[in-house]
């Protein structure tokens, strides 16, 4: 990909959560809603828990809640880290999860 359609290129950020208790999951999906959608520059918002009836071989069992937020660019996706309610998620929430995996990826 050449370096100017790297920059036009939409951006997945791909979060999953592993909670602290299962009891925590509807408390960090609330708190997602909350401070993470609607930010300037997002395409798209969604978050929820893991399906627990997929359980082929090749579904990850290892976590508990999934936020997706595809960003219009990497910029607006720069902005949204240091966004003041991103932080404020992070706060409030990073006691709820014992583990948190991020996958960034261009969408070509």
């Amino acid at each position: 990909m050449a370096a100017d359609e790297a920059k036009q290129s939409q951006l997945a950020h791909m979060v999953f959560f592993t909670c602290a208790n299962a009891t925590d999951r509807d408390k960090l999906v609330a708190n997602c809603k909350k401070y993470l959608g609607e930010h300037p520059g997002t395409v798209h918002f969604s978050v929820g828990t893991r399906n627990t009836e997929l359980t082929r071989e090749v579904n990850d069992q290892d976590y508990d809640v999934a936020l997706h937020l595809i960003f219009k660019d990497k910029a607006s996706q720069d902005v949204y880290q240091d966004a003041p309610r991103h932080k404020q998620f992070v706060d409030e929430s990073k006691m709820l999860w014992k583990k948190v995996r991020v996958f960034d990826s261009d969408i070509r």
